[in-house]
């Protein structure tokens, strides 16, 4: 990765973080958006430092077409290029589908596949001027087979999935490889709730036969394989790094 400029969205905290700062590590230099966390931006941002790369942070709403343009922006503003974008800020909020509110559906579409649309939109452009570029959206198993109570969650990740698919042919003439990677339960912020108790743990372990919850890193190795010279041939794909609790072909 060395020389080449990536993006993260949502990279301040998680697989975001994790991805940004692997990317760091493999020679990237790395614009962390983020919408909230500045703490864990700046500490993101150091660890970016101390891998002798060098980072910017941009606070952004992604979910908008706005937000996506300013990330570009500062991006291009500071490096003049964009190689590598990392779709990963996203939203797990649901309920009943009969109880679920217009708004808590329109909040998850909009952050998980909008704003994997809306980054797209924003780089692609610089990309095909450059005549390459390489795209990694953080799906989820729940595209893959549904997931009860997150119909919305759900249904923003299978879409990702077609998005990826669509993309992966309309830019491959580019030089532009657009693929996914689809996580099963992952220990973040995000499902420290649902994972806190001993019990709902061991349910949720249970099911993955390698008998472990992913690290977010566990996330960002393959994250950065798909973004290398090594996976050039890869376009298209959804890679499953679920521990073999989804066994989708």
């Amino acid at each position: 990765m060395e020389g080449k400029v990536a993006i993260v969205s949502g990279g301040a905290r998680g697989i975001g973080r994790a991805c940004s700062e692997r990317l760091a590590q493999a020679g990237a230099d790395v614009v962390v958006n983020y919408l909230k966390d500045e703490r864990a931006a700046r500490e993101v941002y150091t660890a970016v430092g101390s891998a002798g790369r060098k980072a910017i942070l941009v606070r952004a709403d992604v979910s908008t077409v706005e937000g996506a343009e300013r990330v570009s922006a500062a991006t291009l503003e500071v490096f003049g290029r964009a190689d590598v974008l990392v779709c990963n800020a996203g939203l797990w909020r649901g309920a009943p589908v009969e109880g679920m509110s217009e708004a808590l559906w329109d909040e998850v579409i909009d952050v998980n596949l909008k704003g994997t649309w809306a980054l797209c939109r924003a780089f692609v452009p610089t990309m095909k001027q450059a005549g390459y570029g390489r795209i990694v959206v953080i799906s989820s198993t729940a595209g893959q087979r549904g997931e009860a109570f997150y119909s919305n969650y759900a249904a923003s990740k299978g879409g990702q999935i077609s998005f990826v698919k669509s993309l992966a042919v309309e830019l491959a003439p580019h030089g532009i490889n657009v693929n996914a990677v689809a996580p099963g339960w992952v220990d973040t912020e995000m499902t420290a709730d649902a994972l806190s108790g001993a019990e709902a743990r061991r349910v949720a372990e249970a099911a993955i036969p390698i008998g472990r919850v992913a690290t977010a890193d566990d996330i960002a190795l393959p994250v950065l394989f798909l973004c290398s010279e090594w996976a050039k041939h890869i376009n298209g794909e959804v890679l499953n790094v679920n521990g073999g609790s989804v066994l989708c072909g």
